[in-house]
């Protein structure tokens, strides 16, 4: 099936006679929602009772790939790999902090929302998008509007923390005031008036979500949903002693946020369900603004023609593998399950195991809306052979990176992590999904080890700086 093949099956889904004549000569609109670290607690159900109702209305009209992985487990370099198609190794922009959109490569890459305004698309950007500067003239080259971004807040004042809490984004508290003082509520709102406008040509709308990112502020009814005290502690992936048999170089990102938040091991069984009943908050706060948008979306006439993608940037620990946050290269960091909604409702509520990574989103894109070439060379491969047949054959493991030497190669059944002085962690999903025994030391892991290792980089680009934490 030709891309132009895909473009007609698909807006054919919903219409017929001249109406549908009309719409198929009409290539179909984007709307591609981002959260900012949401791990697969409430996408994938591992860990009971947080609430997400209008993303599991979501999912069940949805193709879900449940094995889908950033190309870094931090926010700027995951976003820069996605919106450039280019993996971190490729372009030196591993790590937070590293500006990669005012130096090469990525400086003269074109961004997808620059190909799809050059390509004809009326382009609308709200929220966190790239979490990293943009030259004016390639913001202008991406987006028809000026995005507005936010930032994370609102904090708690200085004031109400007092002395002890010096970090305001470590600080949890139900919000009391107006919804509108949170970006989020901002911004999906600004998406939904734009959705309710009408269009004269297919549309790229993209809204990047600050929750359920740090600080931990969200609307009371949030919290309200939660009883801290019935939340299971510890989470169901955290072992004692499960940094016994990481190497150094894995036992030094586990400890990265680890005095930040509740100190190393278990901390306190209270300030852990304080602050995991502060994420769950945020998580469903999350979904309320995603749904806010779903729902205006489908009230609109711009439904039946519009494809729909939802992922988060980056995963996140709850203490697992003692350790919270995300920038590691463990399965909780680097799992970002993907959401694909067709119209017409094309494979509505299946999932997808193959392991794909957002890199591949953007030859995704491409594919379904018929675009021309971009102007650099993209990386990954399109994802539309799994939208049409998530059972279709997929040889094609899961990189992430961290820095460079700092690689993890993930297939269906094991992750294999190697750092820079060549240490290795090897885990066999198949028996062990929460990465408890690392297997790099037996010698029967040996044939795995250099069948995965052969698919690392041979190379790995020059960093562009920034910060491990």
């Amino acid at each position: 099936m030709t891309r132009r093949d895909l473009l007609l099956a698909s807006s054919a889904l919903s219409a017929s006679g001249p109406a549908a004549e009309a719409q198929t000569r009409r290539r179909p609109n984007i709307l591609i929602l981002i959260a900012d670290d949401l791990n697969d607690y409430s996408l994938l159900k591992s860990f009971p009772g947080v609430k997400t109702p209008h993303l599991d209305k979501f999912q069940s009209q949805s193709v879900t790939f449940t094995r889908a992985y950033c190309a870094a487990p931090a926010c700027i370099p995951s976003r820069a790999a996605t919106f450039s198609g280019l993996y971190p190794h490729t372009t030196g922009a591993y790590l937070n902090g590293c500006d990669p959109w005012n130096k090469a490569p990525i400086q003269s890459a074109e961004p997808f929302p620059a190909l799809f305004r050059r390509a004809g698309y009326a382009t609308f950007g709200a929220g966190k998008l790239t979490h990293a500067p943009v030259p004016k003239a390639l913001e202008r080259a991406m987006w028809d509007n000026e995005p507005y971004g936010g930032g994370f807040g609102p904090f708690v004042s200085d004031e109400e923390r007092g002395p002890e809490h010096k970090d305001r984004f470590w600080y949890p508290k139900p919000w009391t005031e107006p919804d509108t003082d949170f970006p989020d509520v901002r911004n999906a709102s600004s998406a939904i008036e734009f959705l309710n406008q009408p269009r004269d040509k297919p549309f790229l709308l993209t809204l990047g979500l600050w929750r359920p990112h740090t600080p931990f502020t969200a609307p009371k009814r949030f919290f309200d949903l939660y009883d801290p005290a019935r939340l299971e502690i510890p989470v169901p992936g955290y072992r004692d002693g499960d940094m016994d048999d990481i190497p150094a170089l894995g036992r030094k990102l586990s400890l990265l946020w680890g005095e930040r938040f509740v100190g190393a091991g278990r901390g306190t069984e209270a300030e852990w369900r304080r602050f995991l009943h502060a994420y769950f908050a945020c998580t469903s706060f999350a979904d309320w603004s995603a749904g806010r948008v779903l729902d205006a979306l489908d009230a609109s006439p711009h439904a039946r023609d519009t494809w729909v993608f939802f992922f988060s940037d980056n995963g996140y620990h709850c203490g697992e593998k003692n350790h919270w946050e995300k920038t590691t290269l463990w399965e909780k960091s680097a799992l970002t399950p993907i959401l694909v909604r067709q119209p017409g409702g094309a494979r509505a509520g299946a999932r997808c195991a193959r392991t794909v990574t957002q890199v591949d989103l953007y030859p995704t894109l491409r594919e379904i809306c018929d675009l021309p070439a971009p102007k650099h060379t993209i990386q990954g491969r399109s994802l539309v052979p799994l939208l049409r047949n998530p059972a279709d054959p997929w040889a094609h493991p899961a990189l992430t990176t961290y820095g460079e030497g700092y690689a993890s190669i993930r297939d269906e059944r094991y992750r294999y992590i190697r750092y820079p002085d060549a240490t290795e962690e090897l885990y066999d999903h198949a028996a062990d999904p929460n990465e408890w025994n690392n297997l790099a030391a037996k010698p029967e892991s040996a044939p795995i080890k250099q069948r995965l290792g052969a698919l690392m980089p041979e190379k790995f680009a020059p960093t562009m700086g920034g910060r491990l934490g």
